[in-house]
């Protein structure tokens, strides 16, 4: 959540700041401002709202600075306003900062500022860095030693929890200082100047050539070059990272919006995803980096993560024990590092993340590999920290994700964990070289089965979405495979329309569901083609009876259902296991159809962030 950007160098550093700032909104826009150095003083604009209310009240400033930094918040402490917006300064102005992440032990070290002399501006946490900064700095001047990057360093010492963070001072002009703990910082070196991100996106037209900092690292950017620092101030050499996607994944390409535009690249991504992986009959995820006598010795998979990633996890508890016949749960990565659970060298825990810098699901790593647990990775970003801090990673190929509801991502987690089951099922002596080939085969054929979704059901899903657009509430149900695509249907609808949505396993219907529904309630049904088809009719049968308003997701020839439901959008029929990438697409187009009756901005919802790096 949160974007930082900055630039030195020998450009204007106002428009430089302002794109990347509009290319990283949706990682939070509820306000923005940029900080840049005029002459000897450090000038700061922020806006409330979204970053185009900065672009235009820059228009009337004509800044000519050269150096800058800038940040598009998503508010933790303080609430959506000028005031807390970033960046925030010292109390003489002298010094300025952005940050991602949050300060855990803000309040301590406020009271104990304030009791000093310091004077707040802000609510938020990292007002607190601006200050400890500005006592390390002006102490180390006066005292004829040390520099920026010195106190930046020492004040860094004194913050508990997450940050990222670029630092100027008005009495080094066209020198910004970074460091990092648990919040992406990129770095990078243009032709006109040296550059700084939270995100790759940022500085993709200067360099495709960055430094992902780890951990405690540090670099001092100016308008020469970039150094790179550990906190003692010892210079360090770290790796280089290539970036081989172009920015017009970033653009929409003549869609509306980018949700739209992402549902529509899902085909690409299940087909990136799966390819090169099956050689003469065998599956073969080399970057797992564990022999096929390590993964015949798992006895106990944990899936962990949140949001839409935890929903492709229940899909893949679903394939690991059918097909691998080994013992798996899902957990909520805000819960999993905090409830001990039971973790031996034979336990594989799979961390799944869209952006790899989900705060919950890096904790959870952690102590995973503290118990001994081998960690595997799936993710949608080179580089991230739970890329780089797992023992194994897939990479989804979905590349970058704008809209803030994942889609694309999904998906390619789905086929990704789907791949990690039918390995362990070979792994196990479960499947056969026959089976996987089957299994294989059939899973590729979803990228075609999504095109024929995509170009097909557009004018049932807004029939569908027509009459539920004015509803207050709906509910999704679904059995087996259905149910878990269902949890997702339900929250893509409630995260990009505002309407509220829950989603039951159908079975449960009677132990409460059933009490809610009336004929201003929607109910959306998983139908499909499977084991439990009749369950869910008869699920349909006692929603109707009460008045329901029925829309079913459905196979292809399925007559049947016609008789139960409303509406319905027809699918191409697939195994029951690959049901739900195909069942999930016309949920995101409906999720996607009813925000845009009600008015709503489906790329950034209310509220939310594409990236979430604080608990």
């Amino acid at each position: 959540m949160c974007g930082i950007v900055g630039y030195t160098g020998a450009s204007a550093a106002e428009p430089i700041l302002v794109e990347g700032l509009s290319r990283m909104e949706y990682r939070g826009y509820d306000s923005a401002g940029v900080a840049i150095q005029e002459g000897d003083a450090i000038q700061v604009v922020c806006r409330k709202g979204k970053v185009s209310e900065l672009a235009h009240t820059l228009e009337h400033f004509n800044f000519a600075g050269t150096c800058g930094i800038g940040h598009t918040r998503w508010a933790t402490h303080g609430k959506p306003s000028e005031a807390n917006a970033h960046p925030h300064t010292s109390c003489a102005g002298d010094i300025a900062v952005v940050h991602n992440g949050i300060i855990e032990n803000f309040a301590e070290l406020r009271e104990e500022l304030t009791g000093r002399g310091h004077v707040f501006s802000s609510d938020t946490d990292t007002e607190v860095v601006a200050h400890l900064v500005e006592e390390s700095y002006h102490r180390m001047r006066a005292a004829g030693e040390g520099d920026l990057r010195a106190a930046v360093a020492e004040a860094t010492g004194r913050l508990v929890g997450a940050y990222g963070l670029a630092v100027m001072a008005d009495a080094e002009p066209g020198t910004i200082v970074v460091c990092r703990k648990d919040s992406p910082i990129v770095v990078g070196r243009g032709e006109t100047g040296s550059y700084v991100a939270s995100d790759i996106i940022a500085m993709i037209d200067a360099t495709r050539d960055v430094v992902v900092l780890a951990d405690n690292q540090m670099a001092r950017l100016t308008a020469d070059g970039i150094e790179y620092f550990d906190l003692e101030g010892n210079a360090i050499a770290p790796e280089m990272t290539h970036v081989d996607w172009d920015i017009d994944v970033a653009e929409k390409g003549g869609y509306p919006d980018f949700m739209l535009k992402e549902i529509h690249e899902q085909p690409r991504v299940i087909r990136d995803t799966l390819a090169g992986r099956l050689s003469g009959g065998a599956l073969s995820i080399d970057e797992l980096d564990m022999t096929a006598e390590e993964l015949n010795l798992i006895d106990r998979v944990y899936v962990i993560a949140c949001g839409t990633s935890y929903h492709a996890g229940l899909i893949a508890k679903n394939l690991i024990e059918a097909w691998a016949r080994i013992p798996c749960e899902v957990e909520v990565a805000s819960e999993f590092r905090y409830r001990n659970p039971i973790i031996t060298p034979t336990t594989l825990v799979v961390a799944v993340s869209q952006s790899g810098e989900t705060a919950d699901t890096l904790a959870a790593i952690r102590d995973a590999r503290v118990k001994g647990a081998k960690v595997f990775g799936i993710t949608n970003v080179v580089g991230s920290p739970v890329a780089r801090e797992s023992d194994g990673v897939i990479y989804t190929k979905a590349n970058k994700e704008i809209a803030v509801a994942s889609t694309k991502s999904f998906l390619g987690q789905v086929a990704s964990l789907t791949l990690l089951a039918m390995l362990l099922g070979q792994s196990a002596g479960k499947l056969t070289t026959a089976q996987i080939k089957l299994l294989f085969s059939e899973l590729a054929d979803t990228a075609e089965q999504v095109e024929r979704i995509l170009a097909d059901c557009g004018p049932a899903v807004e029939e569908a979405a027509r009459a539920m657009v004015d509803a207050q509430s709906a509910l999704f149900i679904g059995r087996g495979m259905g149910a878990a695509t269902s949890y997702e249907g339900a929250l893509k609808l409630k995260e990009i329309s505002y309407l509220h949505a829950e989603a039951y396993a159908a079975g449960e219907m009677k132990h409460g569901p059933i009490a809610l529904i009336d004929e201003n309630f929607p109910v959306i049904a998983i139908a499909t083609n499977s084991p439990v088809y009749d369950k869910v009719v008869s699920n349909l049968q006692e929603s109707r009876a009460r008045g329901a308003c029925i829309i079913a997701v459905a196979t292809e020839g399925d007559e049947e259902i016609l008789k139960h439901a409303d509406h319905v959008i027809y699918i191409p029929k697939v195994r029951d296991a690959f049901s739900p990438i195909t069942a999930s697409v016309p949920l995101q187009l409906l999720a996607r159809e009813v925000a845009v009756l009600r008015g709503c901005d489906v790329d950034q919802p209310r509220n939310l962030a594409k990236s979430v790096t604080v608990e």
